[in-house]
């Protein structure tokens, strides 16, 4: 549980105060006890207590981030001034403390004047006592995914680094950078840490799960001066890879984020920080209990009574669609992938995003959901749609010639594209080896809206609030008939995210847009295609990714069973390099029963194989 308290501040005078409110005097057609009483309660409202002297003032500020209304009663005079019944009520994260307190009022040659009573600053509040707020929050809910298995919860680390209190000053920087080197962290910023801290501090170097600190602490570490290990717990996921760029972390708020709180959060409260965890972090911390203390004294002999509580209520555990098994063999399968390199896996029945991994040595976080990048070939399944509601089949006759020119710009296929599908092949053939200049050859039949319109029909390019950061693709309209021509074979300005091209692939597989989601209890709230996919339209392009798979460009997924359809994808993109060549991202999007994955590999030979291999590991 984490437990936080407001600042003491000096306790009230033992005396009640006489003060002018604010030097108001009596300047309307009454006395002017009207407006002294509504100058009163603003200043209550305001948390702004100045006016009455005693200290009032301090006392007030631990509850100074707290709402307040305070409405009074119609004054009630005395032979000497008059009461006022003032009613009292507070906003304390949700909950409301409502009480009654009365307001002295006295009136003087210099204007009307109000007791400084500490009970007008909180109820019950006595002379010589200050006000304490503290807050304890519950255990935080846990992430759990499919078939409510836990995915994020407390885990056991351990908390490695220096004690100083162990050690004389003189050793500190010797064992810092013992320390340092022997669980692998940078030693002159420990060692600078270590030097700064206090004579009693515990400098942390490192945090580790058990499994890690067996690889990674070295072996001796127990022997050096000043080396300590405690055992602690942390919200963690199953693993270290699992997802940990979709799910987030947890650590101790910020300046930044208390300050955009409004007061909901404070200093040492555990809080989201990214991901999921940061997203949904307000229903996940759950509520804290509270309670409002009247203070005297001080250290040890201070004495608290409670003027009000609240206990804390335990939020519910987010439910996720992710599937371990699925995304532990997604972690796997991009282990050894050198850059950035992502997979999403979709049930394409229900839209479940059943993985969502993003590789170990990827720079970028969230590629898996957010990633930018043309999908080259893959997209072709969006042209293929177009072309068959432009009125062809999937035998029609197309040319796949060696090179095609647009607009002075030469289009080729890939290296090694093979020559026994050149000429006159049929779309299917054309699908199924991915060949760039048939497509472009048959560019007159299509326009802008045809594409986007058989885009969004596959789920591609659509606006959706899915809970979490996504992108699910963008095709612009193109502003030249090259660029068109780039469109078609996923260049140009065509963009997706690994997410995009597995829903695309889950559309195919589901023969209707399919709108993913990760959050079970949350449909997306997405608009359906204008023209959605048909029957007809679906079991064409399956054929054409089996095509792919047992004729063309992906044919080392022929064995796995049960069968697969997959389409390949190599997109080029940045600055050619000293051969004149273009670097390439890898692309495959394949779907199996039930299944639907798209991996992408930005750095790649080809889609075939960097991406290729990886998608057979997965389904395999």
């Amino acid at each position: 549980m984490t437990t936080t308290a407001s600042r003491f501040v000096r306790p009230a005078v033992a005396w009640i105060l006489l003060v002018p409110l604010l030097g108001l005097t009596a300047c309307t057609g009454d006395d002017g006890l009207g407006d002294a009483v509504d100058e009163l309660t603003s200043a209550i409202e305001g948390h702004d207590l100045s006016g009455l002297g005693g200290g009032l003032d301090e006392i007030v500020e631990p509850l100074a981030g707290y709402p307040l209304e305070v409405s009074a009663a119609e004054p009630e005079r005395t032979d000497d001034g008059a009461t006022v019944d003032l009613a009292f009520a507070w906003e304390i994260e949700g909950r409301e403390w409502s009480y009654r307190e009365t307001a002295v009022f006295v009136e003087t040659s210099e204007g009307w004047t109000v007791e400084g009573d500490p009970a007008l600053v909180a109820d019950g509040l006595a002379d010589g006592e200050r006000i304490e707020v503290t807050r304890e929050y519950p255990e935080r809910a846990a992430i759990v995914g499919a078939g409510d298995e836990t995915l994020v919860t407390e885990r056991p680390v351990t908390r490695y680094g220096l004690d100083k209190s162990w050690i004389e000053a003189d050793q500190v920087a010797d064992s810092a950078a013992a320390i340092a080197e022997a669980v692998g962290v940078d030693v002159e910023p420990f060692v600078a840490r270590a030097e700064q801290m206090g004579p009693q501090a515990f400098v942390e170097a490192i945090v580790l799960r058990p499994e890690d600190a067996a690889d990674r602490v070295a072996d001796g570490y127990a022997e050096i001066p000043g080396a300590n290990a405690i055992d602690d717990t942390m919200l963690l996921a199953p693993t270290r890879e699992f997802a940990r760029d979709l799910l987030g972390t947890v650590g101790e708020a910020t300046a930044e984020i208390i300050e955009e709180s409004d007061g909901e959060i404070a200093a040492g409260d555990q809080v989201g920080l990214s991901g999921l965890q940061a997203t949904y972090d307000a229903e996940l911390r759950g509520t804290p209990a509270i309670t409002i203390s009247a203070v005297s004294g001080e250290g040890e002999d201070a004495e608290r009574r409670a003027l009000t509580s609240w206990e804390s209520e335990e939020a519910d555990p987010l439910v996720t669609t992710l599937d371990v098994e699925l995304q532990n063999r997604a972690d796997e399968v991009l282990a050894g992938v050198s850059g950035t390199s992502a997979l999403v896996a979709i049930r394409p029945s229900t839209g479940a995003i059943v993985a969502a991994a993003d590789g170990q040595s990827s720079d970028i976080p969230n590629v898996a959901t957010t990633g930018q990048y043309p999908p080259g070939s893959t997209f072709k399944v969006v042209t293929a749609l177009a072309l068959l509601r432009s009125g062809m089949s999937a035998d029609d006759a197309v040319t796949c010639a060696e090179t095609v020119t647009v607009d002075g710009f030469e289009f080729h296929n890939y290296d090694d594209y093979p020559a026994s599908a050149t000429g006159e092949i049929t779309l299917r053939q054309a699908i199924a080896n991915s060949c760039n200049t048939a497509l472009i050859g048959e560019r007159a039949r299509l326009d802008d809206d045809s594409l986007v319109g058989a885009a969004e029909a596959l789920g591609l390019g659509t606006e959706a609030d899915l809970g979490f950061p996504a992108f699910l693709g963008a095709v612009p309209s193109a502003e030249s008939e090259t660029e068109f021509a780039a469109d078609m074979i996923g260049q140009g300005r065509v963009l997706a995210s690994p997410l995009a091209m597995a829903t695309v692939a889950a559309s195919v597989s589901a023969g209707q847009a399919v709108a993913p989601h990760l959050l079970a209890d949350e449909e997306p709230d997405r608009e359906d295609p204008a023209a959605p996919l048909t029957a007809e339209e679906a079991e064409t392009l399956q054929g054409f990714l089996r095509a792919v798979v047992t004729e063309g460009s992906a044919t080392e997924l022929a064995g796995l069973e049960p069968a697969v359809g997959a389409k390949t994808g190599t997109a080029e993109y940045g600055e050619p390099d000293e051969s004149g060549e273009l670097p390439v991202h890898g692309w495959m999007i394949a779907t199996q029963g039930d299944l639907a994955v798209a991996v992408f590999v930005a750095e790649a030979s080809s889609g075939s194989e960097t991406a290729g291999p990886i998608v057979e590991a997965f389904l395999r």
